[in-house]
């Protein structure tokens, strides 16, 4: 593997930040790829007098000869690599150098004193493919844990160049997250629902939190395209704007293809959403990430609201958007849930390569279920779509390319009733013909489900009105049923959930926001 001019000519610069010597220490023992490992290392050490790459002689386990660790000022900092980071991960494999040389961590400071109070040892270890977009955020959080706490540790573990150990650990989706050995998560994960899941396993200390005293002018819940239009059109008004997100980007920063985004031929959702930071970060808004909100009340005694933070802060704002977006829908169906990242997934491009020469099902027949059939269909061995309605959903020119792949079929007009597995993982399905009500047992390797969105609104849902489906209603002004709130996006009732739609809404919300403070200051 060789790096360029241009990446080592930016690693050098990115390097001038470091306050500590950083080790690249290389565990003993035999494998094919070990030289280009070797090569790797070395040129990144090129880079700085600060950075050195040593070897040990010692093994690691089972997977030697690709496995290294970082190390500052010649101490362990609990991050290693099993295999050769290359494609998305070589981002994260230099941010983890980065940090254990000094430079800080991106993290939010209420989540850094959570994650420094944790007092038991967590050791992670992360299989991933080095093509999954989600992979790298998951890696660098736990990096991030473990350059914050010395008794967390966190290795990444390539599924495709350690194929028999992720076999070994029954893994079918990436990120697989597994804790002290034991199966934590799968798929994409926030610092905050990380954070979360960990009050499963140990008890973590109450920190003393400073509550931010400012009363903001607009507040916008939400990282993705309707919160950074929100944000923008707010701040650009002369408002102090205060924006808190899981993550920049939200839906958007899974999504691989995008063409329908009007002035923009094609680009990509990691793209997109390092556009909508950039942007963001051009105007005086400030960004908090990796924080949740978990509900909001009437401010006392004045006009305004009163956000409580998952963190236990509280954020007092004079008005809000509720721009919060929508996860992937679940079937709901028994056998879904229990065999997540074994054999049911929701993200072609991640767990896709995991199916290859294999039967697959995604069900769905919108856009997203089609898209989903067509990448899967240059991978698997055959692609079935079920769709509950007589029709696929999905526009015209999609059904087309679909019908002309030659590996893929179509059922219509059925149900999933169920999903079956062994221990290995997903056999098949029963599937319900709706006009018939006859059932059947569809063989299969794999679910794919892309069956649309829900929306985040599960803290709010108390507070302002909603509909059976969750959605926040709004008006065309996107004013919700309480003065001072407002909503936008893939969480409001407004039809036609798309990336376009979602700015305009957001920017709309953002100016009627903006229209209020003024009539209520005039007041």
């Amino acid at each position: 593997m060789n790096l360029s001019p241009q990446i080592i000519d930016t690693l050098k610069a990115y390097t001038e930040k470091l306050t500590r010597s950083v080790q690249l220490k290389l565990f003993d023992g035999p494998h094919s790829k070990r030289p280009e490992l070797v090569d790797m290392l070395r040129q990144v050490s090129t880079v700085s007098d600060q950075v050195e790459f040593t070897y040990s002689e010692t093994g690691f386990n089972v997977r030697e000869g690709l496995t290294f660790e970082i190390q500052a000022d010649h101490n362990p900092t609990g991050i290693r690599f099993s295999g050769i980071p290359g494609g998305h991960e070589f981002n994260t494999f230099i941010l983890a150098l980065l940090q254990s040389g000094g430079v800080p961590v991106r993290l939010d400071d209420a989540l850094i004193r959570q994650v420094a109070a944790i007092d038991v040892e967590l050791s992670f270890e992360v299989i991933v493919s080095l093509d999954c977009h989600n992979c790298p955020d998951v890696v660098q959080t736990l990096n991030q844990f473990a350059t914050i706490n010395p008794l967390i540790s966190c290795e990444m573990i390539d599924g495709a160049t350690h194929k028999a150990f992720a076999d070994e650990r029954n893994v079918q989706g990436v990120p697989a997250v597994f804790l002290n050995r034991k199966p934590f998560s799968n798929g994409a994960i926030t610092a905050s629902e990380i954070l979360d899941k960990l009050k499963d396993y140990t008890t973590i200390a109450p920190v003393k939190i400073a509550n931010d005293e400012t009363l903001y002018d607009v507040t916008v819940i939400g990282g993705g395209p309707a919160a950074a239009a929100s944000a923008i059109y707010t701040t650009r008004k002369g408002l102090n704007v205060l924006m808190l997100a899981e993550k920049i980007g939200g839906q958007v920063a899974d999504t691989m293809g995008i063409e329908n985004l009007i002035g923009t031929p094609k680009t990509t959702g990691p793209e997109l959403t390092k556009n909508l930071r950039a942007h963001l970060e051009s105007y005086p808004v400030k960004i908090r990430e990796e924080v949740r909100v978990e509900s909001i009340s009437q401010l006392e005694g004045q006009h305004g609201w009163t956000l409580k933070l998952n963190s236990g802060e509280e954020i007092k704002t004079k008005t809000a958007v509720l721009a919060t977006g929508a996860k992937w829908r679940e079937l709901g169906v028994p056998g879904e849930k229990e065999n997540v990242g074994k054999g049911v997934a929701y993200c072609p491009h991640c767990d896709g390569p995991f199916f290859k020469g294999k039967d697959v099902v995604v069900v769905g027949g919108g856009n997203s279920g089609v898209e989903a059939a067509l990448d899967l269909a240059g991978i698997v061995k055959s692609v079935t779509v079920v769709e509950f309605l007589d029709t696929l959903k999905a526009d015209q020119v999609l059904v087309d390319q679909l019908q002309s792949t030659a590996n893929a079929k179509i059922i219509t007009g059925t149900s999933t009733e169920s999903i079956e597995a062994s221990p290995k993982g997903v056999t098949g399905m029963v599937l319900k013909n709706r006009k018939t009500g006859e059932t059947r047992v569809h063989s299969t390797d794999g679910v794919f489900v892309q069956i649309g969105l829900a929306p985040n609104s599960a803290f709010a849902k108390d507070l302002v009105e909603t509909n059976k489906y969750g959605e926040i209603v709004i008006n065309t002004r996107c004013e919700t049923n309480k003065p001072g709130l407002f909503a936008a996006g893939d969480v409001t009732t407004v039809p036609y959930k798309q990336i376009v739609v979602s700015m305009g809404e957001g920017a709309k919300a953002g100016l009627s926001a903006f229209e209020y403070l003024l009539k209520s200051t005039a007041k």
